[in-house]
Formats: structure tokens, C-alpha cells, sequence
């Protein structure tokens, strides 16, 4: 040991007087370079199972839960084709207008506004595929907000949480229809104008209207967070989350208006009248009737 130690001190000497020992210190570091290895291997093979292990069992946890989201989508789908067969049958016996499917395109994200004030996107879809000023768009869950500027080859889209950006919407629970509008924050939007008495709930979930012409009806938009009655105050503080995932979706789809509905002309919608139904019609106008004119 004491030998060691004296030629140990002797090397560190000379290593700090000589340059010369830079040449052998690189060859016995290539000399032990394969003993290093050899004792980093077990340690290697433990670190590369362990993430092994957590892999497979990260990719299992994943696959159950897709496949029960799979058999809840599977029994949705189920249902859906009953309710579907069920509301052909009652537009039928209300000879009730059908709904026409909303035909759209699909885009991908291409950039995010870099104003941390306004929250807007740039998808790569644009003019030459159709898309257009005001055009919703949505992605998996719901809606995101509406194409504001288009290009021959992108569009800038303005999100829902943008403060400028509005809509209506209403209570799928019940019918009531309300304004939302943006707050500046990806989680929060304001239900504008709420009587104090209005049946609104936390959970409900807010849909878009169609009034206005601009978002077609029956979407998903938000989901009532909280609702606070202030005493003596007219009109409660209702916020919403939105439901579309707004700083983790990449993919969207611009939604296109439906086919409108033929619209029978003046003499079609005269000739379905009866003689006593135009007769008073006449007559509540003023006009003469009809064995009356010249």
C-alpha cells in the first residue's frame, strides 16, 4: 500500500511538471475505454429494461382505454342509428323538413399568433380549397371559432377565446339561447345578459344556435363552469369552458353551409292554398276578389 501511494504521488509530479504524460494518459484511456464499458453494461441493460417495462406499460394502460372508448363510441353509434330511424319516422309524421348533413374540409395548424393578446391561428387551407370569410370551424370536440382572413393557400382563424370574438348560442338542456363571448383565457367564456331567473345550470352544455345564419345549429361550443347570482342584481355571472381542446388540437374542420331548402315561388305557394284561404287573403289586403277583377 505504501507503495502505491509513493508511486501514485510520483505520477501526479510528474503529470503537473511534464507535458509528456498528456500522450500516455490518452493511451491508457483507450486502454481502459473497454473495461469501463464492460462495468456500464449491467447498469445499461437495467436502465433500458426499467424503460421497457414502463413503455409496454404505458402502451397498455393506452390500449384499454382505447378499446372502452372504443365500445362506448360502438354504443353511441348503436343508439344513434336508433334515435336517427326514430326522428325520420316523427319528421314524417310532422311532414317536418329533414336536416341536411354539413358538408366540409379537413386543415391542419400551421402557425399561433405570436400576440399574446389575440388568439388566432393559421391553418393551411385557403381560398383555392374553398374556404371562406366567417366560415366555422371545429375540430373533434367541438367548435374553435371562425375563419376571419383567407389566402389563396391558408386562413387565419380567430379562436372562440379570443375578447373580440361573439356568438349565439343556446342551452341544449332547454332551448335558452344566450351570447358568449371571449375572455382573453383558453379556459373561460362569458354568457352574456343571463336573467337572475333564467334555468341555467353548471354542466350545462351550450350550443350553438344558427341564428344569425353564420354557425350552423347543434354544435358543441362550451360547458357552464359557474353561475353566480348577485342579490339585487338583475343578471347573474355565468362562465363556460369551451369544449373544443383550443392549445392541443392540430387538426380542424371548415365547415361549409348545407344545401338550402327549395322555397316554393309566389305561384307555387298560391296554387297550394285553397280558394277560401286566398279569398281571405285577399280580402285582408285589400284586394278585390277574384271574380271582381277585370
Amino acid at each position: 500500500m505504501l507503495l502505491c501511494a509513493l508511486a501514485a504521488s510520483v505520477l501526479m509530479f510528474v503529470d503537473t511538471r511534464f507535458t509528456r504524460m498528456e500522450a500516455v494518459r490518452a493511451q491508457l484511456s483507450t486502454l481502459v475505454a473497454p473495461i469501463q464499458w464492460v462495468v456500464s453494461v449491467p447498469s445499461d441493460v437495467l436502465n433500458w429494461g426499467s424503460l421497457a417495462l414502463s413503455d409496454q406499460r404505458a402502451l397498455v394502460d393506452e390500449n384499454r382505454r382505447l378499446r372502452e372508448q372504443i365500445l362506448t363510441l360502438s354504443h353511441r353509434v348503436q343508439r344513434m342509428a336508433s334515435l336517427t330511424a326514430e326522428n325520420v319516422r316523427l319528421r314524417e309524421l310532422l311532414a317536418a323538413a329533414g336536416q341536411n348533413d354539413v358538408p366540409f374540409i379537413t386543415g391542419e395548424l400551421l402557425s399561433l399568433d405570436s400576440d399574446p393578446f389575440s388568439y388566432q391561428m393559421v391553418i393551411d387551407r385557403g381560398r383555392r380549397n374553398g374556404a371562406y370569410v366567417g366560415q366555422p370551424v371545429m375540430d373533434a370536440s367541438g367548435l374553435v371559432g371562425q375563419v376571419t382572413a383567407v389566402s389563396a393557400y391558408s386562413s387565419r382563424v380567430l379562436l372562440l377565446a379570443d375578447a373580440s370574438h361573439a356568438l349565439p348560442v343556446q342551452v341544449n338542456r332547454n332551448g335558452l339561447r344566450f351570447i358568449v363571448q371571449g375572455t382573453g383565457n383558453y379556459q373561460g367564456l362569458n354568457v352574456l345578459h343571463v336573467p337572475d331567473t333564467a334555468d341555467i345550470r353548471e354542466g350545462d352544455l351550450l350550443v350553438t344556435s344558427g341564428l344569425a345564419g353564420r354557425f350552423p345549429a347543434g354544435y358543441p361550443v362550451a360547458r357552464v363552469a359557474e353561475v353566480v347570482h348577485d342579490p339585487g342584481q338583475p343578471f347573474a355571472r355565468v362562465t363556460a369552458t369551451p369544449v373544443a381542446q383550443l392549445q392541443r388540437s392540430r387538426h380542424f374542420m371548415l365547415l361549409f353551409p348545407p344545401p338550402a331548402a327549395p322555397v316554393p315561388d309566389e305561384d307555387g305557394w298560391e296554387l297550394e292554398l285553397s280558394v277560401e284561404a286566398r279569398e281571405a287573403a285577399r280580402r285582408l289586403v285589400g284586394l278585390p276578389d277574384a271574380e271582381e277583377e277585370p
